[in-house]
């Protein structure tokens, strides 16, 4: 079976579109029609549903989805290993990555790793802890850079750093220079959420620890709750990394009970990495005690 014609159709399945994936792929709309129909007639059905806005996946074609991801991974590492055996290290790279690690710490990692291999392309998809285990249990990435994945998601973790979770005062709060913020006091207090529901580590901690929280507001980004923090909107918390970079008047007062956050590697079970994401994995761990001032594990 036709790797390309495989790669073709993994891309329509992804944009919805054959025109897209042509343009993605850089073929001609034509080309990407003949190469799905072609892998039809060898399969012996159809695998879209062809409309005027766009292409769906047949029930078939979404049996056939994971096995033919699979197959254009096994495609992709056996060249990146010839290259890898001639002394090159080249290929492509499908990264998830966790929000305050993208921000954070992805520009000075991928700035090394294109440095010193030029010739990987590497592709990032952020998301939140929902997202990334989808894409593990999918096998859509080759890994992930993120929070520890919750019990379910099948994966091989490598574990980096433990960032501690702190609380997020208004700097006129009466413990804005407390040494510690009992975690149950967030329940006496206006609460703002980040992204409810998505099984962040916000989520998770709550859940953990049974809080009835005074729920005032929510948001979808950190950085919209550390202003409204700033504001006096109500309190929150979240990892300590993630508001380094931020120069607003919030006050980071450590949990009590110290909690915290595993941060790592995560790559789909029983996946061989490819040479690339070997590569991408030692640059990492090279990288990221510095980055993360000297506390990595």
């Amino acid at each position: 079976m036709d790797a390309v014609k495989c790669q073709a159709f993994l891309k329509a399945a992804e944009q919805g579109s054959f025109t897209a994936a042509a343009d993605s792929l850089s073929y001609s709309q034509s080309g990407i029609t003949r190469m799905i129909s072609s892998l039809e007639e060898e399969l012996g059905f159809p695998l879209f549903i062809r409309q005027k806005k766009g292409v769906t996946l047949t029930e078939d074609g979404r049996l056939m989805l994971p096995l033919l991801r699979e197959l254009v991974q096994a495609h992709q590492h056996a060249e990146e290993l010839g290259a890898a055996i001639r002394g090159l290290v080249r290929g492509s790279l499908t990264l998830g990555c966790y929000f305050s690690v993208s921000s954070m710490w992805m520009p000075e990692i991928l700035q090394q790793f294109a440095q010193d291999f030029p010739q990987v392309k590497v592709t990032m998809l952020e998301g939140g802890n929902k997202e990334i285990a989808k894409w593990l249990t999918e096998k859509s990435v080759d890994l992930c850079f993120c929070a520890k994945p919750g019990r379910g998601v099948d994966c091989d973790w490598i574990e980096l750093y433990q960032d501690p979770l702190v609380a997020w005062l208004p700097s006129q709060h009466p413990k804005a220079a407390a040494a510690s913020f009992a975690i149950k006091d967030l329940e006496r207090e206006s609460f703002i959420h980040t992204l409810p529901g998505q099984d962040t580590d916000q989520d998770r901690l709550i859940e953990q620890e049974g809080l009835k929280l005074q729920t005032r507001f929510s948001t979808k980004d950190g950085f919209t709750t550390y202003n409204m923090v700033e504001a006096g909107l109500g309190v929150s918390f979240n990892q300590r990394m993630i508001a380094r970079k931020w120069s607003g008047r919030v006050a980071q007062v450590p949990l009590a009970p110290q909690r915290f956050v595993s941060l790592g590697l995560a790559l789909p079970r029983s996946a061989d990495p490819s040479p690339a994401a070997k590569r991408f994995i030692a640059c990492v761990e090279e990288m990221v005690e510095e980055l993360a001032g000297g506390t990595a594990l």
